[in-house]
């Protein structure tokens, strides 16, 4: 049964149906690749076919006299600018806007060429004529670290992009010449692999330039499918030589992100350098292998070891893990340092932690953010440890779980990582979960199975986490009533389908009464909204949502002052009533926003004010997700039959949107343990660049998901509100794994690695058949012995988080 949340008389808690849909569902919304103009030139950037090659030539003389061409701009062209990166492993690893003196990964940007149309564009484009010294290349990120592996930049001396090393635990509060735990402790290892995704939204990078005259207002107009406009806007300013205020930078209606469109990136700043060049508004819209190379998240190995008492209680863990930063040091594979290890102690009570991590460089397609940036690869490396942990002691994963879990009046509480969680209930969501599912007949069912020797087995998997929101930012919210008793509302994060529109007017009509209908949204366009930190990190209702309440909050004290004139009463005897003013114990005499907003117009007073509200701390929202697979020992495949997520991510504000990102999260999260990988072949060539050949999940391979909710507010906002944006992403991959591998651990499979495709786990099951069965664990890279621990300098980074 949901828990609506709901506080009597209020609207927030309640089923609000989404008031962005119309203008989506009729095509009345504008997305940056919809925009026409008489005088807009259309850019097509040529790419490098090689993964690793010396730059000999680049010869444009042939495109540029091609018809209809402008302008042809090379990495000559630029004159040594760089975009600064929204993050990165190591500022000498930014990658230039077009390519200097070498490639670093299939799909690098080396020339731009501009012309009248998009067909001329491309015409143009094959005439543009390179010259490649190929040279050797690493694909593999383990491969990357060793000592012999080409370089992708030779003055580093290796292709560790950045590094952390923190053992400290391990000396100080005892344990073995094995790892942090006594010398009796029962230890269960494991390597894990949590593959390269491609974020794959609907829409890829769009992106047009419109270059003003120096006495404009702004010496450019930019529209970005970005999911932070502000940010975007300050790096590509910087980029043109602008101060901020020069630059307008407009976010239309965005078709996905999941953090693959964090700021800007560097062919927008291409875009820029092409459109003040020419003097004419340029765009440029990625084709979808352009996308499939451009955005890519996840891409860690991960050694994971855990010591426990013969009873179950964890005594400690050891992590070395290793994250594939791609070319150019992206800040994908530093999560290992920063996100992956904040979070890696999960739900759990683990008192001593060693922990080490490399970010690694291969001559692939950077790595960035994907739904959940690092939170989602420390959950499930966690997940499958307790699963192999209660494999090993024979005890049920929800009891192994329970006999570990932070206990409720624990909180806050403080991990050994330096989490500082805020408030949960992490045995709550289990029970629940398990209540739904109705686990026990599921393993009964799934006991007559094995005992029957059939062909499809059960299995049944959990997956308890907890996940960092919000991050302690600061956010902007803006609330108008005009003239007629309408408002307009806007704030500093940036929807791209997540439905702020009708949160925030959920917010403003429940604080001054006024219609939501009656309530419009202005967001994503620097001319209009003063400042925002934009949308990642699940952020948006906390931060955003408690600025736009107090602005309304100021509001409403300011027209109860007005409306007090006007009913000849104190201000402190006014009451909001069925969307008007009225005094205290008189009835029937009440002021209509329209009347009250008429005379403040005339007394001067605007009924509009704006609010920067700061969170002391991150939020952790928490939960747990049951999934249930039947897998075909004949020929490998998973089907996904039942899964339930209850997640907890403090008040609900709205529960249909809650459950629209509940369902969404839950199918990336389900897509990657069974589906996804982002694949290249050993001399760096992409396999995996178009749909016919990345297993992106359709319609019909969706299941229907039990999503409901546990509420635990938080006291860091005045709605108690955390994030869900990403929560079911975090909690659904490691359950369906771990479903899978209980499916076939009757036949003494302890792990598969994702995704757990037909091929992998047919594979599986022969070698149990055969005996043939491998250890799933083999000792890390030896380069993890020679980086420093944090305390003798070493190279440590902490990564923003999207």
């Amino acid at each position: 049964m949901r828990n609506t949340g709901a506080m009597p008389g209020s609207l927030l808690g309640t089923v609000v149906r989404r008031v962005e849909d119309p203008d989506l569902l009729v095509g009345r919304s504008t997305f940056v690749d919809n925009m026409q103009a008489a005088d807009l030139l259309h850019a097509v950037f040529v790419r490098s076919p090689f993964a690793h090659a010396g730059l000999v030539s680049v010869d444009t003389a042939e495109a540029a006299a091609a018809p209809g061409v402008v302008a042809v701009l090379t990495g000559a062209d630029l004159d040594g600018r760089t975009l600064e990166p929204f993050a990165i492993a190591d500022p000498r690893l930014t990658q230039p806007p077009l390519a200097v003196g070498k490639v670093r990964y299939v799909g690098q940007a080396v020339a731009l060429v501009v012309a009248e149309s998009r067909a001329q564009a491309v015409d143009a484009a094959e005439l543009v004529e390179i010259g490649y010294d190929p040279l050797p290349a690493v694909v593999d990120m383990e491969e990357a670290l060793a000592e012999d592996a080409p370089l992708q930049f030779e003055e580093l001396g290796s292709n560790v992009a950045a590094s952390r090393k923190d053992d400290d635990m391990d000396r100080q509060l005892g344990g073995s010449a094995e790892g942090p735990w006594p010398a009796d402790a029962r230890v269960v290892r494991v390597r894990i692999e949590n593959q390269r995704v491609a974020t794959a939204p609907m829409e890829g990078h769009a992106v047009l330039v419109r270059p003003g005259r120096p006495d404009d207002e702004h010496e450019l107009s930019i529209w970005l499918t970005t999911q932070q406009p502000h940010m975007a806007r300050d790096q590509l300013a910087a980029f043109a030589g602008l101060p901020p205020e020069r630059v307008r930078l407009i976010a239309p209606h965005v078709g996905g992100a999941f953090g693959g469109k964090a700021g800007a990136n560097a062919e927008h700043a291409v875009i820029v350098a092409a459109a003040q060049q020419v003097g004419r508004p340029v765009k440029w819209a990625e084709t979808r292998s352009e996308s499939m190379l451009s955005m890519h998240g996840r891409g860690q190995v991960q050694y994971a070891e855990l010591g426990l008492s013969d009873e179950g209680r964890i005594l400690g863990m050891r992590l070395r893990i290793v994250g594939d930063c791609g070319a150019y040091g992206g800040f994908g594979g530093t999560f290992p340092l920063g996100g992956t290890y904040l979070m890696a102690q999960g739900v759990y009570e683990i008192p001593r932690i060693a922990y080490a991590g490399i970010a690694a460089l291969t001559n692939t397609a950077p790595v960035g953010a994907f739904r959940g940036a690092g939170r989602p690869e420390a959950a499930a490396l966690i997940e499958r440890l307790i699963d192999l942990a209660a494999d090993e002691l024979g005890l049920l994963p929800e009891e192994i779980r329970r006999r570990n879990l932070i206990p409720k009046d624990a909180f806050p509480y403080d991990t050994v990582t330096g989490a500082h969680y805020d408030v949960g209930d992490f045995d709550l969501p289990l029970r629940e979960a398990l209540r739904i599912a109705d686990v026990d007949a599921v393993r009964a069912e799934q006991a007559r199975r094995r005992e029957a020797g059939g062909v499809k087995q059960l299995g049944v998997g959990l997956a308890t986490y907890v996940e960092i929101t919000g991050f302690a930012g600061t956010e902007f919210g803006s609330v108008e009533v005009h003239a007629d008793g309408s408002a307009t509302v806007s704030a500093g994060t940036s929807a791209h389908g997540q439905g702020h529109a009708t949160s925030f007017a959920m917010i403003v009509s429940d604080r001054l009464g006024i219609p939501m209908e009656r309530i419009s949204f202005v967001q994503s366009d620097t001319a209009l909204v003063r400042s925002g930190g934009g949308t990642g990190g699940s952020r948006s209702l906390q931060l955003g949502g408690s600025a736009v309440g107090r602005a309304a909050d100021k509001v409403l004290d300011r027209a109860r002052e007005v409306a007090a004139k006007l009913l000849e009463a104190s201000g402190a005897d006014i009451d909001l009533v069925d969307g008007g003013f009225a005094v205290r114990g008189v009835p029937g005499v009440t002021l209509g926003w329209a009347k009250v907003a008429a005379e403040a117009a005339a007394e001067g007073v605007a009924l509009a004010d704006t609010d920067d509200f700061t969170a002391s701390h991150a939020t952790f929202p928490f939960g747990c997700h049951v999934s249930i697979v039947e897998v075909d020992t004949e020929t490998g495949e998973v089907t996904p039959v039942r899964h339930v997520a209850v997640d907890d991510c403090g008040r609900v504000l709205n529960p249909l949107l809650v459950e629209g990102q509940q369902h969404g999260g839950a199918l990336q999260g389900i897509s990657q343990a069974l589906w996804e990988e982002f694949v290249y072949d050993t001399e760096g060539n992409p396999l995996t660049a178009t749909f016919a050949d990345y297993t992106l999940p359709t319609a019909a391979d969706t299941i229907f998901y039990d999503a409901t909710n546990t509420e635990t507010p938080t006291p860091l906002n005045p709605l108690g509100a955390k994030g869900i944006g990403e929560s079911a992403t975090i909690g659904s991959t490691p359950a369906v794994q771990n479903a899978v591998v209980d499916a076939l651990s009757h036949l003494g499979v302890r792990h598969v690695d994702m995704p757990c495709t037909p091929e992998r786990v047919w594979r599986a099951v022969e070698q149990a058949r055969s005996g043939t069965l491998p250890d799933p664990w083999r000792e890390p890279p030896a380069r993890f012995a020679t980086i420093p621990s944090d305390s003798e300098g070493g190279s440590v980074t902490h990564s923003a988080e999207v």
